[in-house]
């Protein structure tokens, strides 16, 4: 009687562990886990040149007729390289916002100066 019931406990116990191990499935195969694209960190030509394009209708919007290059060269020099690529990529998305993105980099006291100085010999 004995042997019976510790047979019976055994094969509890194995069924028991059965259920805690872990065991693979067939037919299927682990997958790494998607990442998304990185953010880019570096400013290539064209994406400099359609943030310089952008920041330069910007300005001419807010003055009309001026000479605006030298105050765009301002804003180009006092922004960030992040800020450059998120003006060129809003702007290549067709995403409005562009102009308050040069409004900040404008309000700068680094970028103001900038500006009269460059006022002031024009």
């Amino acid at each position: 009687m004995r042997f019976i019931s510790f047979a019976g406990i055994g094969v509890v116990a194995l069924a028991l562990a059965g259920c805690a191990v872990t065991t693979p499935q067939t037919g299927t195969v682990p997958t790494a886990p998607t990442t998304t694209p990185a953010t880019p960190t570096t400013l290539d030509a064209a994406s400099r040149q359609v943030a310089r394009n952008v920041i330069n209708s910007e300005m001419e919007k807010r003055l009309p007729g001026a000479n605006v290059a030298p105050y765009t060269d301002c804003v180009m020099s006092n922004a960030t390289t992040a800020e450059l690529i998120d003006i060129a990529q809003a702007s290549r998305a067709g995403v409005a916002g562009t102009a308050d993105s040069v409004a900040s980099i404008v309000s700068r006291p680094a970028t103001t100066q900038c500006i009269s100085g460059a006022a002031g010999t024009a």
